[in-house]
């Protein structure tokens, strides 16, 4: 069994099979073979432009949809009012359910006041469409004003993470308010697996460096891994973390790799100012 992050009264499977960037065919392709190989989480978004594939593929899965945690998020120029609640219900649609389980502001980036994004997001909580809410690629700042301004609880921040990425304060910042935070772009754009000291932890343990990482990110206190493959043979690759531990030297290490330059998802007009390096 795979473990599970609680934070703020979900719980999120600490392993997701992300989709961004993912064309429909692939989506309909691995996806149900990612849930029959244990995966329970699965994450989209309205801009991926792929609900409607990830919705066929659960439904075609066998898994039964309450036994998947399911994430997606609004799109910035959906923020406005009459906009947002009518996204959301053109996602259920596209992903062929009745309720998400955790629905996400993608950007901070928009012209919409915080307050006012929170506040349908709220709205849409109330009705039961999306249990559970969060952020996306929020700064620290940003993730504080967030919380005061919810009346339901934020339950995570899904951001960049990998070695090459310090993100101590925004980890500090979300366990603080009872939140997860949730790591994309764990490979790091192809870096990790060409990595010798993530290569040299990974020969000691039988594993390689994707594997190394993905373990390092859930072995840390409230951290989900998000993790994406169209290749069917990586899939139980991504999904074999659970049968080995890092030790305390071996975190440390990885945690060491962290450079100042190490942002790689930076897009301007979305972004937000983001905290520098602990």
């Amino acid at each position: 069994m795979q473990p599970i992050v609680n934070a703020n009264g979900a719980a999120i499977p600490a392993l997701g099979f992300g989709t961004f960037r993912m064309p429909g065919p692939d989506v309909l392709r691995i996806v149900p073979e990612a849930l029959k190989i244990g995966f329970r989480h699965v994450d989209t978004a309205q801009i991926y432009g792929n609900e409607a594939e990830v919705g066929t593929a659960i439904q075609q899965s066998g898994v039964p949809r309450a036994d998947i945690f399911l994430t997606t998020k609004v799109w910035v120029d959906n923020y406005r009012q009459g906009a947002f609640s009518a996204s959301v219900d053109e996602s259920l649609q596209k992903l062929k359910t009745d309720y998400v389980d955790l629905l996400l502001l993608h950007w901070p980036g928009s012209p919409v006041p915080l307050a006012e994004q929170i506040e349908r997001l709220n709205a849409v909580q109330q009705t039961g469409k999306v249990r559970h809410i969060g952020v996306s690629n929020f700064n620290t700042r940003q993730m504080d004003e967030a919380a005061r301004l919810s009346a339901a609880p934020l339950v995570t921040n899904q951001v960049e993470y990998h070695p090459y990425l310090d993100q101590l304060k925004v980890l500090e910042d979300a366990d603080r308010l009872g939140m997860s935070i949730t790591a994309y772009y764990a490979m790091a754009d192809g870096r990790v697996p060409r990595d010798p000291v993530l290569n040299d932890i990974g020969s000691h343990h039988g594993k390689t460096a994707a594997q190394v990482v993905l373990r390092w990110l859930i072995q840390q206190h409230g951290v989900v891994a998000l993790t994406k493959t169209a290749t069917q043979s990586r899939l139980a690759e991504n999904f074999g973390i659970f049968d080995f531990v890092l030790s305390t030297d071996e975190m440390k290490a990885i945690h060491l790799l962290a450079k100042p330059d190490g942002r790689i998802v930076n897009p301007q007009g979305l972004a937000p100012v983001w905290d520098e390096a602990a």
